[in-house]
Protein backbone atom coordinates (compact mmCIF):
# COMPACT_ATOMS: atom_id res chain seq x y z
CA UNK A 1 0.00 0.00 0.00
CA UNK A 2 1.06 3.23 -0.94
CA UNK A 3 1.07 6.60 1.21
CA UNK A 4 -0.71 9.71 0.23
CA UNK A 5 1.76 11.81 -1.36
CA UNK A 6 1.57 15.80 -2.70
CA UNK A 7 1.54 16.17 -6.21
CA UNK A 8 1.30 12.27 -7.04
CA UNK A 9 0.68 11.63 -10.68
CA UNK A 10 -2.30 8.73 -9.72
CA UNK A 11 -4.04 12.61 -8.05
CA UNK A 12 -7.25 13.20 -9.84
CA UNK A 13 -7.93 16.48 -11.79
CA UNK A 14 -9.08 19.57 -9.54
CA UNK A 15 -12.56 19.44 -10.90
CA UNK A 16 -12.59 16.13 -8.74
CA UNK A 17 -11.73 17.77 -5.95
CA UNK A 18 -15.23 19.42 -5.27
CA UNK A 19 -16.86 19.48 -2.00
CA UNK A 20 -19.74 17.40 -3.36
CA UNK A 21 -17.71 14.62 -4.38
CA UNK A 22 -14.88 14.98 -1.60
CA UNK A 23 -18.15 15.13 1.53
CA UNK A 24 -18.96 11.88 0.36
CA UNK A 25 -14.90 9.66 1.46
CA UNK A 26 -13.52 8.68 4.86
CA UNK A 27 -10.10 8.05 3.86
CA UNK A 28 -7.02 6.78 5.85
CA UNK A 29 -3.44 7.52 5.48
CA UNK A 30 0.18 5.63 5.77
CA UNK A 31 2.84 7.68 8.25
CA UNK A 32 2.59 10.03 11.38
CA UNK A 33 2.12 13.25 9.81
CA UNK A 34 -0.50 14.23 7.77
CA UNK A 35 -0.02 14.34 4.08
CA UNK A 36 -0.12 16.97 1.90
CA UNK A 37 -2.50 15.65 -0.88
CA UNK A 38 -4.64 14.31 2.22
CA UNK A 39 -4.59 17.93 3.83
CA UNK A 40 -5.37 19.50 0.55
CA UNK A 41 -8.56 17.09 0.13
CA UNK A 42 -9.43 17.92 3.38
CA UNK A 43 -9.51 21.82 2.57
CA UNK A 44 -11.60 21.08 -0.40
CA UNK A 45 -14.02 18.96 1.83
CA UNK A 46 -13.33 15.46 2.75
CA UNK A 47 -15.77 14.27 5.08
CA UNK A 48 -13.46 12.32 7.70
CA UNK A 49 -10.13 10.67 8.40
CA UNK A 50 -9.49 7.30 10.29
CA UNK A 51 -6.79 7.37 13.14
CA UNK A 52 -4.59 3.53 13.48
CA UNK A 53 -1.80 3.22 15.80
CA UNK A 54 0.16 3.16 12.47
CA UNK A 55 -0.59 6.63 12.35
CA UNK A 56 0.82 7.56 15.97
CA UNK A 57 3.65 7.01 18.26
CA UNK A 58 2.44 9.05 21.18
CA UNK A 59 -0.35 10.68 23.03
CA UNK A 60 1.68 14.22 22.11
CA UNK A 61 1.95 13.34 18.50
CA UNK A 62 -1.59 11.61 18.15
CA UNK A 63 -3.12 15.06 19.44
CA UNK A 64 -0.93 17.02 16.84
CA UNK A 65 -2.07 15.14 13.99
CA UNK A 66 -5.83 15.51 14.78
CA UNK A 67 -5.18 19.25 15.76
CA UNK A 68 -3.07 19.32 11.93
CA UNK A 69 -6.36 17.47 10.67
CA UNK A 70 -8.72 19.82 11.76
CA UNK A 71 -6.67 22.66 10.48
CA UNK A 72 -6.14 21.74 7.30
CA UNK A 73 -10.44 20.92 7.38
CA UNK A 74 -10.93 24.61 8.50
CA UNK A 75 -14.71 23.57 8.73
CA UNK A 76 -15.61 20.26 11.49
CA UNK A 77 -14.37 17.07 10.36
CA UNK A 78 -15.38 13.30 11.29
CA UNK A 79 -11.88 11.93 12.84
CA UNK A 80 -12.59 8.61 13.64
CA UNK A 81 -10.93 5.42 15.32
CA UNK A 82 -11.51 1.89 16.74
CA UNK A 83 -11.89 1.62 20.44
CA UNK A 84 -14.48 -0.90 21.26
CA UNK A 85 -12.35 -2.11 24.37
CA UNK A 86 -10.60 -5.67 24.38
CA UNK A 87 -7.54 -6.90 22.65
CA UNK A 88 -8.72 -6.77 18.90
CA UNK A 89 -10.17 -3.43 17.85
CA UNK A 90 -9.00 -1.63 20.78
CA UNK A 91 -5.90 1.42 21.24
CA UNK A 92 -2.93 0.26 22.99
CA UNK A 93 -0.98 1.75 25.90
CA UNK A 94 -1.08 4.61 27.54
CA UNK A 95 -4.95 4.30 26.96
CA UNK A 96 -6.75 2.75 29.27
CA UNK A 97 -7.07 -1.59 28.64
CA UNK A 98 -11.07 -1.57 28.94
CA UNK A 99 -12.82 -4.79 29.46
CA UNK A 100 -14.38 -6.45 25.93
CA UNK A 101 -17.83 -6.08 24.89
CA UNK A 102 -18.37 -9.48 25.69
CA UNK A 103 -17.01 -9.03 29.04
CA UNK A 104 -19.43 -6.35 29.87
CA UNK A 105 -21.87 -8.34 27.90
CA UNK A 106 -21.58 -11.36 30.51
CA UNK A 107 -21.58 -8.43 33.51
CA UNK A 108 -25.30 -7.55 31.68
CA UNK A 109 -25.05 -3.99 33.73
CA UNK A 110 -26.40 -1.10 31.76
CA UNK A 111 -24.76 1.70 34.26
CA UNK A 112 -21.93 0.24 34.26
CA UNK A 113 -21.38 0.03 30.30
CA UNK A 114 -22.41 3.47 30.09
CA UNK A 115 -19.93 4.26 32.15
CA UNK A 116 -16.99 2.80 30.51
CA UNK A 117 -18.24 4.13 27.28
CA UNK A 118 -18.60 7.49 29.18
CA UNK A 119 -14.91 7.39 30.10
CA UNK A 120 -13.47 6.08 26.72
CA UNK A 121 -15.02 8.81 25.44
CA UNK A 122 -13.37 11.68 27.52
CA UNK A 123 -10.01 9.81 26.50
CA UNK A 124 -10.23 10.00 23.15
CA UNK A 125 -11.69 13.67 23.35
CA UNK A 126 -8.42 14.25 25.03
CA UNK A 127 -6.19 12.94 21.47
CA UNK A 128 -9.01 15.59 19.34
CA UNK A 129 -11.15 12.37 18.36
CA UNK A 130 -14.66 12.83 17.42
CA UNK A 131 -15.58 9.26 15.95
CA UNK A 132 -15.82 5.92 17.68
CA UNK A 133 -16.11 3.10 15.52
CA UNK A 134 -18.33 1.40 18.10
CA UNK A 135 -20.57 -0.06 19.53
CA UNK A 136 -20.62 -3.21 17.66
CA UNK A 137 -24.17 -4.69 17.55
CA UNK A 138 -23.62 -7.72 15.66
CA UNK A 139 -25.05 -11.17 17.49
CA UNK A 140 -22.28 -13.58 19.02
CA UNK A 141 -24.61 -16.55 17.31
CA UNK A 142 -21.82 -18.47 15.73
CA UNK A 143 -19.06 -19.18 18.92
CA UNK A 144 -16.35 -19.77 15.63
CA UNK A 145 -17.27 -16.38 13.92
CA UNK A 146 -13.82 -14.48 13.40
CA UNK A 147 -15.85 -11.31 13.31
CA UNK A 148 -17.67 -11.47 16.63
CA UNK A 149 -15.20 -13.33 18.48
CA UNK A 150 -14.43 -11.00 22.19
CA UNK A 151 -16.49 -8.12 20.17
CA UNK A 152 -19.91 -9.01 21.06
CA UNK A 153 -22.06 -8.29 23.84
CA UNK A 154 -23.46 -11.52 23.72
CA UNK A 155 -26.12 -13.89 21.27
CA UNK A 156 -29.21 -12.59 23.07
CA UNK A 157 -30.85 -9.72 21.04
CA UNK A 158 -32.27 -7.77 24.21
CA UNK A 159 -28.95 -7.97 25.93
CA UNK A 160 -27.20 -6.29 22.85
CA UNK A 161 -30.12 -3.66 22.25
CA UNK A 162 -29.59 -2.61 25.65
CA UNK A 163 -25.69 -2.44 26.54
CA UNK A 164 -25.28 -1.12 22.74
CA UNK A 165 -27.62 1.79 23.76
CA UNK A 166 -25.71 2.39 26.81
CA UNK A 167 -22.24 2.31 24.92
CA UNK A 168 -23.48 5.07 22.60
CA UNK A 169 -25.29 7.23 25.07
CA UNK A 170 -22.19 7.19 27.14
CA UNK A 171 -19.86 8.38 24.20
CA UNK A 172 -22.65 10.83 23.49
CA UNK A 173 -22.58 12.22 27.14
CA UNK A 174 -18.70 13.26 26.39
CA UNK A 175 -19.79 14.86 23.19
CA UNK A 176 -18.34 11.79 20.75
CA UNK A 177 -19.90 10.17 18.18
CA UNK A 178 -21.02 6.51 18.55
CA UNK A 179 -21.13 4.50 15.21
CA UNK A 180 -23.15 1.08 15.46
CA UNK A 181 -21.89 -1.73 13.35
CA UNK A 182 -21.99 -3.97 11.27
CA UNK A 183 -25.42 -3.62 9.65
CA UNK A 184 -27.70 -5.56 9.22
CA UNK A 185 -25.41 -7.63 11.07
CA UNK A 186 -22.78 -10.76 10.78
CA UNK A 187 -22.52 -13.05 13.86
CA UNK A 188 -23.60 -15.61 11.89
CA UNK A 189 -20.39 -15.15 9.49
CA UNK A 190 -18.13 -18.03 8.98
CA UNK A 191 -15.82 -15.77 7.20
CA UNK A 192 -14.13 -12.95 7.96
CA UNK A 193 -14.65 -10.09 5.39
CA UNK A 194 -11.09 -8.38 5.61
CA UNK A 195 -10.39 -11.65 3.83
CA UNK A 196 -13.60 -12.70 1.52
CA UNK A 197 -17.63 -12.41 1.19
CA UNK A 198 -19.51 -13.96 4.52
CA UNK A 199 -23.57 -14.96 3.78
CA UNK A 200 -26.26 -14.66 5.74
CA UNK A 201 -28.41 -17.73 4.60
CA UNK A 202 -31.42 -17.70 7.47
CA UNK A 203 -34.62 -16.82 6.91
CA UNK A 204 -36.11 -12.64 6.89
CA UNK A 205 -38.28 -13.41 9.82
CA UNK A 206 -34.80 -14.57 11.49
CA UNK A 207 -33.12 -11.55 10.34
CA UNK A 208 -36.07 -9.33 11.57
CA UNK A 209 -36.69 -10.87 15.78
CA UNK A 210 -32.73 -11.48 16.16
CA UNK A 211 -29.94 -9.50 14.12
CA UNK A 212 -32.30 -6.23 13.30
CA UNK A 213 -33.25 -5.76 17.17
CA UNK A 214 -29.98 -4.47 18.83
CA UNK A 215 -30.13 -1.98 15.49
CA UNK A 216 -33.76 -0.69 15.69
CA UNK A 217 -32.74 -0.17 19.42
CA UNK A 218 -29.60 2.20 18.55
CA UNK A 219 -31.53 3.76 15.89
CA UNK A 220 -34.48 4.37 18.29
CA UNK A 221 -31.71 6.09 20.67
CA UNK A 222 -30.45 7.98 17.73
CA UNK A 223 -27.40 6.67 17.15
CA UNK A 224 -25.90 9.51 14.15
CA UNK A 225 -24.30 6.92 12.03
CA UNK A 226 -24.42 3.15 11.27
CA UNK A 227 -21.48 1.28 9.62
CA UNK A 228 -22.45 -1.88 6.87
CA UNK A 229 -21.32 -5.30 7.14
CA UNK A 230 -19.72 -6.35 4.00
CA UNK A 231 -22.35 -9.89 4.11
CA UNK A 232 -24.42 -11.27 1.28
CA UNK A 233 -27.94 -11.60 2.22
CA UNK A 234 -29.37 -14.22 -0.40
CA UNK A 235 -33.21 -13.51 0.94
CA UNK A 236 -32.59 -9.99 0.66
CA UNK A 237 -30.16 -9.56 -2.42
CA UNK A 238 -28.93 -12.30 -3.89
CA UNK A 239 -26.67 -10.07 -6.29
CA UNK A 240 -25.09 -7.51 -4.37
CA UNK A 241 -23.40 -7.54 -0.55
CA UNK A 242 -25.07 -5.52 1.80
CA UNK A 243 -22.91 -2.79 1.33
CA UNK A 244 -23.84 -2.04 -2.16
CA UNK A 245 -26.85 -2.75 -2.25
CA UNK A 246 -30.41 -0.71 -2.59
CA UNK A 247 -32.44 -3.11 -1.33
CA UNK A 248 -30.61 -3.64 2.14
CA UNK A 249 -29.54 0.18 2.61
CA UNK A 250 -32.46 2.10 0.88
CA UNK A 251 -34.95 -0.43 1.02
CA UNK A 252 -34.61 -2.07 4.91
CA UNK A 253 -32.18 0.53 6.48
CA UNK A 254 -33.69 3.73 5.13
CA UNK A 255 -37.31 2.65 4.56
CA UNK A 256 -38.20 -0.22 6.43
CA UNK A 257 -36.54 1.20 9.77
CA UNK A 258 -36.53 4.91 9.11
CA UNK A 259 -33.34 5.76 9.74
CA UNK A 260 -32.12 9.57 9.00
CA UNK A 261 -28.95 9.44 10.01
CA UNK A 262 -25.19 8.69 8.22
CA UNK A 263 -24.99 5.36 6.23
CA UNK A 264 -21.02 4.74 6.53
CA UNK A 265 -19.76 1.77 3.97
CA UNK A 266 -17.50 0.10 5.72
CA UNK A 267 -13.78 -0.09 3.91
CA UNK A 268 -14.69 -0.91 0.42
CA UNK A 269 -10.99 -2.34 0.07
CA UNK A 270 -11.58 -5.34 2.22
CA UNK A 271 -11.20 -8.28 0.56
CA UNK A 272 -15.72 -9.10 0.50
CA UNK A 273 -15.36 -6.12 -1.72
CA UNK A 274 -12.19 -5.69 -3.38
CA UNK A 275 -12.21 -9.28 -4.59
CA UNK A 276 -15.20 -8.37 -6.58
CA UNK A 277 -15.18 -5.19 -7.18
CA UNK A 278 -12.47 -2.34 -8.23
CA UNK A 279 -12.45 0.95 -6.01
CA UNK A 280 -14.47 2.85 -8.73
CA UNK A 281 -17.24 0.44 -9.31
CA UNK A 282 -17.60 -0.47 -5.48
CA UNK A 283 -17.53 3.46 -4.41
CA UNK A 284 -20.25 4.10 -6.80
CA UNK A 285 -22.68 1.12 -6.11
CA UNK A 286 -22.44 1.94 -2.44
CA UNK A 287 -23.85 5.89 -3.06
CA UNK A 288 -26.37 4.22 -5.78
CA UNK A 289 -27.79 1.93 -2.97
CA UNK A 290 -27.95 4.59 0.12
CA UNK A 291 -24.81 5.00 1.24
CA UNK A 292 -23.76 8.54 2.55
CA UNK A 293 -20.34 8.11 2.74
CA UNK A 294 -17.54 5.68 1.41
CA UNK A 295 -14.47 4.48 3.59
CA UNK A 296 -11.00 3.57 2.01
CA UNK A 297 -8.71 3.29 4.99
CA UNK A 298 -5.73 0.92 3.82
CA UNK A 299 -5.69 0.90 0.03
CA UNK A 300 -4.80 4.99 -0.39
CA UNK A 301 -3.54 4.12 -3.99
CA UNK A 302 -7.49 3.51 -5.09
CA UNK A 303 -8.37 6.38 -3.36
CA UNK A 304 -7.92 8.45 -6.76
CA UNK A 305 -9.88 6.17 -8.44
CA UNK A 306 -12.46 6.29 -6.73
CA UNK A 307 -12.72 10.11 -6.25
CA UNK A 308 -12.71 10.63 -10.44
CA UNK A 309 -15.43 7.56 -10.73
CA UNK A 310 -17.58 9.89 -8.11
CA UNK A 311 -16.90 12.79 -10.02
CA UNK A 312 -17.76 11.07 -13.14
CA UNK A 313 -20.65 9.05 -12.54
CA UNK A 314 -22.32 12.62 -10.83
CA UNK A 315 -21.51 14.48 -14.25
CA UNK A 316 -23.22 11.82 -16.27
CA UNK A 317 -26.25 12.41 -14.06
CA UNK A 318 -25.80 8.62 -12.49
CA UNK A 319 -26.97 8.91 -9.41
CA UNK A 320 -30.49 9.76 -7.86
CA UNK A 321 -31.07 14.07 -6.88
CA UNK A 322 -33.31 13.57 -4.56
CA UNK A 323 -31.29 11.07 -2.85
CA UNK A 324 -27.82 12.58 -3.37
CA UNK A 325 -29.24 15.90 -1.90
CA UNK A 326 -30.61 14.16 1.26
CA UNK A 327 -27.04 12.99 1.53
CA UNK A 328 -26.03 16.26 1.33
CA UNK A 329 -28.20 17.17 4.34
CA UNK A 330 -27.77 14.62 6.73
CA UNK A 331 -23.74 15.33 6.08
CA UNK A 332 -24.35 19.19 6.49
CA UNK A 333 -26.44 18.44 9.41
CA UNK A 334 -23.37 15.89 11.09
CA UNK A 335 -20.78 18.90 10.47
CA UNK A 336 -23.24 20.98 12.72
CA UNK A 337 -23.41 18.43 15.43
CA UNK A 338 -19.39 18.10 15.76
CA UNK A 339 -19.11 21.83 15.86
CA UNK A 340 -21.79 22.08 19.00
CA UNK A 341 -19.10 20.13 21.01
CA UNK A 342 -17.42 21.90 23.12
CA UNK A 343 -13.71 22.73 21.11
CA UNK A 344 -11.80 23.08 24.90
CA UNK A 345 -9.98 19.18 24.98
CA UNK A 346 -9.56 17.72 27.97
CA UNK A 347 -5.83 17.43 29.46
CA UNK A 348 -3.94 14.59 28.06
CA UNK A 349 -3.40 13.39 31.71
CA UNK A 350 -6.88 11.88 31.55
CA UNK A 351 -5.53 9.16 29.17
CA UNK A 352 -5.00 5.59 31.32
CA UNK A 353 -5.79 7.85 34.23
CA UNK A 354 -5.77 6.39 37.54
CA UNK A 355 -9.90 6.61 37.66
CA UNK A 356 -10.53 4.96 34.44
CA UNK A 357 -7.65 2.23 35.35
CA UNK A 358 -10.06 1.64 38.41
CA UNK A 359 -13.01 1.06 36.61
CA UNK A 360 -11.95 -1.53 34.31
CA UNK A 361 -10.34 -3.46 37.13
CA UNK A 362 -13.75 -2.98 38.78
CA UNK A 363 -15.31 -4.33 35.68
CA UNK A 364 -12.84 -7.26 35.71
CA UNK A 365 -13.11 -8.29 39.64
CA UNK A 366 -17.01 -8.83 38.80
CA UNK A 367 -15.88 -10.84 36.00
CA UNK A 368 -13.83 -12.95 38.16
CA UNK A 369 -16.83 -13.20 40.93
CA UNK A 370 -19.49 -14.67 37.86
CA UNK A 371 -20.36 -18.59 38.81
CA UNK A 372 -18.99 -20.47 36.52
Amino acid sequence: MRPLQPKSHHSPPESHHSPEVLERFFLGFQGTSLPDELAALLESGLAGVAIYARNYTDLIGLRELTEAIRRAAKQPVLIGIDQEGGTRFSLPPPFTAWPSPSELGALDDVALTEQVARAIAYELRAVGVNLDFAPMLDLATNPKSPVTAGRSFGAEPQRVARLGVAFLRGLASEGVLACAKHFPGHGDAAVDPHIDLPRFDDTQDRLTQHELVPFAAALEAGVPLVMTAHILLPQLDPDRPASISHRVLDGLLRRRLRFDGIILADDLGMGAIARRYGPGESVVMTLEAGSDIAMLCHDVAAVPEAIAAIAESLEAGRFDPQQWSASRTRIARLREQIRTVAQTLPPLDVVGCAEHRALANEVRARLAHLPE
